[in-house]
């Protein structure tokens, strides 16, 4: 760990995880390395584990921990300087009309509905299709940092929930889901440049996008934001063409 200012992440103790299938690369074993105590982590530390790669699902915080690959690579976007192209500027126009409320994380049915409908029409038969309230709850109500639930509605109408960590650098995007029957929508990408300008708003610096692999056709939306730093060798560092190229 890298510039460890604060004794409680000096105190936290690091294990690998067994090898399980990977999620993102089809025949390839992942590893995660956990940091525990869960109680040590608050948003001061978890801002530093942040830095240093790591995300969160619930309680568990992680990095990848993988024993011949590097592909997940962390990313950030930088607000002060982010321009949106003119692709981004005309979902920012299209999506204008949603209202958005911050809210803390609180279960509601409607929440919970819209979750299971997206996961069911994007994420079938990858597990979390089948997520029951406890569940539920637990990824995305259950968090010891600095967490609100962005609730966005058009007409009255729920559209798009966002969990997201507030740091002391930046916003931690942790999850998203939506309306999967508006297929005309850019839901995801509007979020994201949202989130940027509430940073902005912040005065935050940042805001983590988790993790880009080069390979992952899913997440190739994430570099279409510029510029982009990667965590790379320890070090975060703008992404170029060459970098991001797949």
């Amino acid at each position: 760990m890298s510039h460890p200012t604060d004794h409680r992440v000096i105190r936290l103790q690091f294990y690998a995880t067994a090898p399980y299938p990977c999620s993102y690369l089809d025949g390839r074993q992942a590893r995660s390395q956990v940091a525990i105590p869960a109680e040590l982590i608050d948003s001061q530390v978890y801002t530093q584990l942040v830095r240093n790669g790591f995300r969160r699902s619930g309680l568990f915080t992680y990095r990848p921990w993988c024993d011949h690959c590097r592909a997940c690579v962390p990313v950030r976007l930088p607000v002060t300087s982010f321009s949106p192209n003119r692709t981004q500027r005309r979902v920012s126009r299209a999506h204008g009309g949603l209202v958005v409320r911050l809210l803390p994380l609180d279960y509601a049915d409607e929440h919970y509905l819209l979750y299971r409908r997206y996961q069911e029409s994007r994420h079938s038969g990858g597990g979390m299709d089948e997520d029951n309230r406890e569940q539920y709850e637990n990824f995305i109500l259950k968090s010891n940092v600095d967490s609100f639930l962005a609730e966005f509605r058009l007409d009255g109408q729920l559209k798009m929930v966002s969990l997201i960590d507030r740091l002391g650098d930046g916003l931690s995007s942790v999850y998203t889901f939506f309306e999967p029957d508006d297929e005309r929508a850019s839901y995801g990408t509007y979020n994201i440049l949202w989130q940027i300008e509430l940073a902005r708003r912040l005065e935050l610096p940042y805001v983590y996008l988790g993790y880009w692999i080069a390979e992952c056709r899913k997440m190739s939306y994430k570099t279409f934001f510029r510029p982009i730093e990667g965590l790379i060798d320890g070090r975060w560092r703008e992404l170029g063409a060459t970098d991001t190229a797949s």
